[in-house]
């Protein structure tokens, strides 16, 4: 009896992708996709085992009843994010279905233990969270520290499945055009978040204000208010070598750009932008991070050659990766995030 697995994730850039790869490389007629309307939704083509809720309340009241009963009918369900408070609720009313559920785990919906505002609402979110994340029976993530942080937070006892569960995690190969300047590219942050902490990069790099180097600040999507904060104190300190990212740029054109990056630095205080970290690594790029969030474990495990963000402006220089360890970084990043990994890791997820 084939078993029946069912999606319940938003429509963002990872949707489209992750249900064609499905549909490319696995039966899939065994999987249904339950999604809630969103970015990029006009590149999913609509059939019988996919359902799109618009925004609206009668699509949305059909959207729970489906999660409800398909939850029930499901062999396995795959929560891709925790988002949904309205989800969560409808899974803390139906605890037996939990043990089958996998949590594919995006950070933020972690993250919000210690992310949320500790007024009456986060209290009750986290209450509601906490019951479920305790019992669901598996958890889905390749950043293995965040796991054992849920299980430190949470007390839960599932099982973790190292998946990492995206196209976008997967490295994309890139023939890097000529450099024809001979300034140092620097990558800041991936977003206008300001758990970017941009302020506190900015400040890092004053003391090279003077040299010649170009600085790259994404600020497309996120915060816009915050967006403006931060390109007035770039401007003010680093004036013209300072540029903010602010029109959305195709994949083709954002990996155009980091092919042109020197030095990446991202100082996020948890999990976060590790699509363009492993982009940037493969490309044998020099990144910075922080040393005490769970992805610096996992890729340092990796022996890929990474750099603390905290040594900026004292033991490092600003410089770019050596050409051997640029190589080696490169090798270890494409013979791990690639789409063959992928597969063969979604496959044990479906078969287990």
């Amino acid at each position: 009896m084939p078993k029946k697995i069912l999606h319940i994730l938003p429509c963002n850039t990872f949707s489209p992708k992750f249900i064609n790869l499905i549909k490319e490389n696995f039966d899939y007629y065994k999987h249904f996709f339950l999604l809630t309307s969103g970015m990029e939704e006009e590149l999913i083509k609509k059939d019988k085992n996919i359902y799109i809720a618009k925004k609206t309340v009668r699509h949305g009241l059909s959207y729970y009843l489906q999660a409800l009963l398909k939850i029930h009918q499901a062999d396995k369900v795959i929560l891709h994010g925790l988002f949904d408070i309205k989800l969560v609720i409808l899974l803390f009313f139906t605890p037996w279905i939990l043990k089958k559920c996998y949590w594919v785990m995006w950070g933020g919906d972690l993250y919000y233990h210690q992310l949320g505002n500790n007024d009456r609402n986060y209290k009750l979110k986290e209450l509601l969270r906490s019951f479920i994340i305790k019992r669901i029976g598996n958890f889905v993530t390749y950043i293995e520290g965040d796991y054992h942080l849920a299980q430190q937070w949470y007390g839960t006892k599932g099982k973790y499945h190292e998946c990492i569960m995206y196209l976008s995690n997967t490295f994309t190969d890139y023939d890097l055009p000529p450099r024809h300047d001979q300034s140092t590219n620097i990558l800041i942050g991936n977003s206008a978040d300001p758990s970017n902490n941009h302020e506190e990069i900015l400040e890092k790099l004053v003391p090279y204000k003077n040299e010649d180097i170009k600085i790259y600040c994404p600020l497309s999507y996120g915060d816009q208010n915050h967006a403006k904060q931060i390109i007035e104190k770039g401007k003010a300190i680093f004036g013209e070598k300072f540029i903010p990212l602010t029109e959305f740029m195709p994949f083709d054109k954002y990996l155009e750009l980091l092919a042109n990056i020197d030095i990446a630095i991202f100082a996020h205080k948890r999990q976060q932008a590790m699509g363009n970290t492993i982009s940037l690594l493969g490309l044998g790029k020099k990144v910075y991070m922080r040393n005490d969030i769970t992805p610096w474990q996992t890729l340092s495990e990796m022996n890929l050659k990474i750099f603390n963000f905290d040594n900026i402006g004292s033991e490092e220089n600003l410089t770019s990766l050596s050409s051997e360890q640029s190589l080696k970084n490169s090798e270890i990043i494409k013979n791990y995030f690639n789409k063959e990994t992928l597969k063969s890791q979604l496959q044990k997820i479906f078969e287990d």
